[in-house]
Parts: C-alpha cells; sequence; structure tokens
C-alpha cells in the first residue's frame, strides 16, 4: 500500500495541507524493527531481515518524513560531549524544499 502512496505523496500532502490550516501534513509508513535476539518471540525465523533491522527502519522513516524530496547525502556530526547530529542532504532542484524546511523545523 504504501508503494502507492509514495507516488501520489506529494500532492496528497499539498491537499491535505489545504484543507488544514495553518498545520503541517507528513505521512509515515508503519514498519517493524525486529530486536537481534527475534528468535524468542518468531521462532519459524531463522535470520532477521535487513529491512527490519533498527538503522534500516530508521533511514525508511526518515526517507518518509522528507517526502517526495530526494536524500543525497547524510553527515553525522559528533560534538565533543558525545552527542550526535545527523545532517541531511536534500536534492537542490525540488520546489518543495523550501515548505519541507519549515515543516521539518516546527516538528
Amino acid at each position: 500500500h504504501w508503494a502507492s502512496v509514495r507516488k501520489i505523496q506529494g500532492r496528497l500532502i499539498r491537499e491535505l495541507e489545504k484543507k488544514i490550516n495553518k498545520r503541517h501534513v507528513v505521512l509515515v509508513a508503519k514498519r517493524t524493527m525486529l530486536d537481534k535476539d527475534f528468535r524468542k518471540n518468531n521462532p519459524g525465523m531463522r535470520i532477521r531481515p535487513r529491512s527490519r533491522t533498527l538503522t534500516s527502519v530508521h533511514d525508511k522513516i526518515l526517507d518518509d518524513i522528507v517526502g517526495p524530496t530526494e536524500i543525497v547525502g547524510k553527515r553525522t556530526r559528533v560534538a565533543v560531549d558525545g552527542s550526535k547530529t545527523l545532517k541531511v542532504f536534500l536534492n537542490p532542484p525540488d520546489k518543495e524544499k523550501e515548505n519541507l524546511e519549515d515543516t521539518l523545523a516546527s516538528c
């Protein structure tokens, strides 16, 4: 179902934002993570699929949040105190970038 939503995501977000005044709309798919000792709860599964790992699920959620805009690069900055900041570079020619930055800043 999410593949069909991805195709019309830009138009869908614009229409929902028109209907809901002064609100930003973000669509995120429901995703499943499996921890490393997943065999206790799922005895039939032998290996954990790569799509169900923590890193993969977080990357896919980030892709969902930025919407129809494409991610072209990521940088992780580690501060002296150990906190991490992820800097995401979006595709520059996309027209929706200004609206997307406002949406992400308000979250």
